[in-house]
């Protein structure tokens, strides 16, 4: 790892303890409030007390600085912060911890996955790698998210296309509940990469294009894939329910097939039509003001 990722890392780590502190209350944990608190949640010395670590190392922690962990600190700094299962592995990720495991190397993706995605139709399937990048999809998931798998390359990504277009030219209805998840799925895979050139890139970018994003991004919540109900609005077919489940590939690195099924007849056959008319766009043709 070179010393510009290492310091990238530990400047994530000192971020994400801070915002892991703010959010517990001394009440949750059994402190009393105190009348002169310049924080909304814990205080450094109260960490490192219910921790068991010295407050002079817990707050060099926070503060980026180099120094050595152990799982068995960490351990004890998750359960203070109360971190669920996909927090703590980020703590551990960003720590540098060799007792994290790595992710799969590879290469691109084996020619038998699109052969699966095709027998997926009519149910929408698409492969994305840890930044949401498009990979492949079937012609279910391009008909349903055709400004998606249209875009270039460089924009054919999920999370750019869906906060950097308007939300009345995408089909998800339920973008309040499913884009805070997604953000916080891709905070989880930045961990693994910082410091490398394409993913502060895209970060960076997408935050100077959307506010919204950026706003989320800036809560450093952290998720895994995973099954949830998502719901898309074809301007001809209705209203779709479907559960997404995430599957891991084998290669390229961090990729997964997400494949969308409907939850009731009415959306099965629903996204059959879509899938059998993928020349009728999701979306109703407007004129947008200038902004």
């Amino acid at each position: 790892m070179t010393m510009t990722s290492r310091r990238a890392r530990r400047a994530e780590l000192a971020s994400f303890l801070r915002s892991r502190r703010d959010r517990i209350t001394p009440e949750a944990v059994g402190l009393p409030p105190g009348s002169r608190r310049r924080t909304p949640g814990l205080r450094r010395e109260e960490v490192a007390m219910l921790a068991g670590v010295g407050v002079t190392w817990y707050t060099w922690l926070e503060q980026g600085r180099p120094i050595n962990v152990s799982v068995q600190v960490l351990d004890a700094i998750s359960r203070t912060l109360r971190l669920d299962e996909a927090e703590r592995e980020h703590l551990y990720r960003l720590a540098d911890l060799p007792s994290v495991p790595q992710s799969p190397g590879g290469g691109g993706l084996e020619p038998e996955v699109q052969l699966i995605l095709d027998q997926l139709d009519p149910m929408p399937a698409v492969v994305y790698n840890g930044r949401y990048d498009v990979l492949a999809w079937n012609r279910a998931y391009g008909a349903l998210f055709p400004k998606v798998v249209k875009a270039p390359p460089a924009t054919r990504n999920a999370l750019w296309q869906i906060f950097v277009t308007r939300s009345c030219c995408l089909p998800m209805t339920n973008r309040e509940a499913e884009l805070p998840q997604m953000v916080a799925t891709l905070r989880a895979g930045f961990g693994r990469h910082l410091g490398e050139p394409a993913w502060d890139d895209f970060v960076r970018v997408l935050s100077a294009e959307s506010p919204e994003f950026a706003r989320m991004w800036a809560a450093h919540d952290v998720a895994r894939p995973g099954s949830r109900m998502k719901m898309f609005r074809h301007c001809q077919a209705g209203l779709v329910r479907t559960v997404s489940t995430s599957l891991s590939l084998s290669a390229p690195a961090e990729a997964r097939m997400v494949v969308y099924t409907p939850v009731d007849e009415e959306s099965r056959e629903r996204i059959a039509w879509i899938s059998a008319n993928p020349e009728v766009s999701p979306v109703a043709e407007h004129v947008h003001r200038p902004r």
